[in-house]
């Protein structure tokens, strides 16, 4: 073969045959542009998605790489001399050095490996410079390259054992897709484009390295014009590298809920890192994710219930079963939810234990109350009674055993309806007549009320918390104060309701917020209110409420 009129060059074990023929250059040139304008504007495009992610900048980097070698091959066809030719060559092995490891470990992150081996291909990238290395430093060694120049290249031991490493770490990637993305008998739409993209090239190349497919062309690069559109038929219709999918994906990656789908013949087509976590035992369908739960927990779950509740070792949890439906109400799919129940769970006993803390203080506050105020009425009347035996009047005697009979029959009455949460709220339609319910109850203290302004619909609210503060005050002041005379002033204004209350009993120097005290300002300040203790040594007692309208 005359040399000068057909030349057979080699870029990392792809054939290039240059030919004198100006047709065959100008074709071979075409051929290349095609598939390098294909190339960047994949890359373009992606990068205008603004999706940066490790999947996609790996990616990026493997279509970079090819770009690297299409540049080679344009330069290689119009390169004279041997610089020109040494340039190209660096080129063109820079990005085969460059393709083949992170197409290893993107085809590891986009097949969801384990961690530890995604974190072990980091190191990938080592081979490629040590790979760059050796071939950069050629004239060195010869080891890549026996002879080199314009007139012919001849290759050394090294070539052959990179050409293996490219392959073995194409192939790697390939089987990495297949493996992980397939269930059954079936394969993924993506791995399947993405595996075509790498593989059609790469078995083309094979075929010409080995001297099967001779062409006075290329074919390589028509065939990375192939990978082109088997890369865009990834990204536009099965949502390769597509932010919003890749978002759902990590979300429910991240999420501590563990998820399965499963399509309409019970295969699994997705579990998350939770559910794997849940369940380390490999299961491929429905029954066998039912037969490795049922074995975690050491229950039998009947598949046609919607939610189950179970428990494994200490920890409680939640399965949850639908079915998904396209537009038409038509079955594509069904997912299985498994939630941590746990922390409610204990959330749960605690507000019980909470709920009955809260009752056994309600019933102690009200029993304090309503049965501390009739003991006093019963007290007080009984010693009026005794009074009026000893004085020799008993005219009245008969009228104080019937309130005495009243009281005690009202204060069984209000002790069973505390227990049992319930009230007598006949009297409970209005401030004025609650505070006075309270006050004709009363008979050995002269209890005064004046009312200022006018009473409407607006002061309902508080009826309640002022009934049972004027209760426990006037019973405080009959029990304790020794007072002879008490007097209530309610007073209704545009935005607010006070209420004073004073006696003149013998006060105190020291005020202590008992049950009694307290159970006033708990009630008044769980409606927004606000209440105030005074009180001198010898001059009585004074409570005063005052309760906002509105907040």
């Amino acid at each position: 073969m005359d040399i000068r009129a057909y030349r057979t060059y080699y870029t990392c074990g792809i054939a290039i045959e240059r030919s004198e023929n100006m047709a065959v250059t100008v074709t071979a040139s075409v051929l290349l542009l095609t598939g390098l304008c294909g190339m960047l504007g994949t890359v373009g495009w992606i990068l205008s998605r603004g999706n940066k992610n490790r999947m996609t900048r790996l990616f990026i980097v493997c279509q970079l790489s090819i770009v690297l070698w299409l540049v080679s091959q344009l330069l290689i066809l119009f390169s004279v001399n041997n610089t020109q030719l040494t340039i190209s060559y660096l080129i063109g092995n820079l990005g085969i050095c460059l393709f083949s490891p992170f197409w290893l470990m993107f085809s590891a992150e986009y097949s969801e490996t384990s961690v530890k081996f995604r974190n072990k291909a980091r190191l990938f990238p080592i081979v490629s410079a040590v790979m760059y290395t050796v071939i950069a430093t050629n004239p060195l060694h010869r080891l890549y390259y026996k002879d080199f120049g314009i007139d012919g290249i001849t290759y050394g031991i090294m070539f052959y054992v990179f050409q293996l490493l490219f392959y073995i770490f194409i192939l790697s990637g390939i089987s990495l897709m297949f493996i992980r993305h397939s269930k059954g008998s079936t394969v993924s739409a993506q791995s399947m484009f993405l595996a075509l993209a790498a593989l059609v090239p790469l078995l083309i190349n094979v075929l010409s390295v080995c001297g099967v497919i001779r062409s006075e062309i290329e074919l390589t690069p028509l065939f990375f014009a192939f990978s082109v559109i088997m890369v865009l038929i990834a990204i536009r219709r099965y949502g390769l590298l597509d932010i919003n999918q890749i978002a759902i994906q990590d979300t429910f990656n991240n999420i501590v809920t563990a998820a399965a789908v499963f399509d309409t013949e019970g295969n699994i087509t997705y579990s998350n890192k939770a559910m794997k976590k849940l369940l380390p035992v490999a299961f491929s369908d429905i029954s066998g994710f039912y037969k490795a739960l049922g074995q975690l927990s050491g229950n039998e779950f009947d598949t046609s219930e919607s939610s189950v509740e179970f428990s494994v070792e200490d920890e409680r949890y939640n399965l949850k079963s639908s079915r998904i439906c396209n537009e038409t109400g038509t079955e594509i799919a069904g997912i299985v939810l498994i939630s941590n129940i746990t922390e409610y769970y204990e959330l749960a006993q605690a507000e019980k234990k909470l709920s009955v803390e809260h009752e056994r203080n309600r019933i102690a506050q009200e029993i304090h109350d309503s049965a501390g105020h009739t003991f006093t009425m019963i007290s007080s009347l009984a010693k009026i009674t005794e009074s009026e035996l000893k004085n020799g009047n008993i005219s009245d005697i008969s009228q104080y055993i019937a309130e005495i009979d009243g009281l005690s029959r009202s204060g069984i009455t209000q002790l069973r309806c505390s227990i049992n949460n319930l009230r007598d709220d006949e009297f409970m339609t209005s401030v004025v007549r609650a505070v006075k319910t309270v006050t004709d109850a009363v008979r050995s203290v002269e209890v005064d009320v004046c009312v200022q302004g006018t009473e409407d619909s607006r002061y309902a609210f508080c009826i309640r918390e002022v009934y049972d503060s004027v209760k426990e005050t006037v019973t405080n002041a009959m029990r304790y104060s020794g007072a002879e005379r008490i007097d209530i002033i309610i007073k209704f204004l545009d935005d607010r309701l006070e209420l004073y209350i004073f006696d003149n009993g013998r006060g105190c120097g020291n005020i202590k917020e008992n049950n009694g005290l307290n159970g006033i300002r708990r009630r008044i300040e769980s409606i927004g209110g606000t209440v105030r203790f005074s009180s001198v040594e010898g001059d009585g007692f004074t409570t005063m409420i005052k309760i906002p309208l509105e907040g």
